[in-house]
């Protein structure tokens, strides 16, 4: 493969919507703020055997690569503007391949918003690497950060969690589960809460997506708000594949409190915030407050506490 051809027809249709891109041919790109916004940049890379699956197509590589870049932007309140990718295609990406990879990205932007202004295209005999830095905007000082949550809080999540992480446990331990196909694509397609964190302006105290686990991202808010968070498990939202596998196996209980990979919003709500206009929105689900202390303690019904061996994926160390 030519790298500048694949650059030229690939990719430069992706930069014409912004000006400062100068359709990939410098070596940098120029962005001006629209008056009166701040700029929200958020970076994550995904990781061939850790993010996603060798075998995964490579249209779901790549619009698993944009769309957990816009979940962090949707737990700020931003609205996507831009994006810069790194791409490091393994050895096995031919032409054909790194053709479909452009095109998920490609159709991921229209769908979500944004413009492509640069990056960069190597090749790799290792693994391949994905690393896309993305830039929102939202009106000056609206940004919703980690740190605010009190106590009293609601502490909030939309959509389902669990579902990823059990396909992955599926694909890795042989997990028993329902509906393969159902947690498959959760997995590979996240859907970034976009609508949902604008709406949280000015509403939710704290907000983060839920990469690591649930326990452990709703951990982080704790951890910058100075405060604990109980939550009971059985208000945990669940989708029904989700939960008839954990009727099927309890023990994947721990699985979906932790796994990770939900891309769903966990957010700080005051107790008499209206929910039913966010859940007009998004799926909303209130499964616990926050309170004095610290960490999070999950409940059973009977309010006793859940323990947990393991709380979330730690980067670099693993399962902790």
């Amino acid at each position: 493969m030519d790298e500048f051809d694949i650059i030229a027809r690939l990719f430069a249709p992706l930069a014409q919507a912004e000006p400062g891109a100068f359709g990939l041919g410098d070596d940098a790109a120029v962005l001006t703020p629209t008056a009166g916004m701040d700029l929200v940049l958020t970076k994550d890379a995904i990781v061939e055997g850790i993010h996603f699956f060798a075998d995964d197509p490579p249209e779901a590589i790549a619009a698993k690569l944009l769309r957990v870049n816009l979940s962090d932007l949707a737990a700020k309140g931003a609205r996507p503007r831009a994006y810069m990718l790194a791409a490091a295609f393994p050895a096995q990406a031919d032409e054909a391949w790194v053709t479909r990879f452009a095109t998920g990205i490609a159709a991921d932007q229209k769908r979500f918003g944004g413009t492509l202004i640069g990056g960069d295209t190597v090749s790799t005999p290792g693994p391949g690497f994905f690393s896309l830095t993305a830039i929102g905007e939202l009106p000056t000082g609206t940004m919703i950060r980690r740190k605010g949550a009190r106590a009293g809080d609601l502490v909030c999540v939309s959509g389902t969690i669990g579902d990823a992480a059990l396909y992955v446990a599926h694909r890795l331990a042989g997990a028993a589960v329902a509906d393969v196909a159902l947690l498959e694509d959760r997995y590979r397609l996240p859907q970034p809460r976009l609508a949902l964190g604008q709406a949280l302006k000015g509403k939710a105290h704290a907000c983060c997506d839920i990469s690591d686990g649930l326990i452990a991202d709703l951990g982080h808010l704790c951890e910058q708000s100075a405060l604990g968070a109980v939550i009971e498990w059985a208000r945990v939202p669940l989708s029904a594949a989700a939960q008839a596998s954990l009727d099927a196996g309890p023990a994947l209980l721990e699985t979906i409190l932790a796994g990770g990979d939900d891309y769903e919003l966990v957010f700080a709500l005051a107790p008499d915030a209206d929910l039913a206009a966010l859940a007009a929105i998004t799926p909303v689900t209130v499964i616990g407050r926050f309170e004095a202390g610290q960490g999070v303690r999950v409940i059973d019904a009977g309010g006793h506490d859940v323990a947990l061996r393991r709380t979330g994926w730690r980067h670099g160390v693993g399962a902790s």
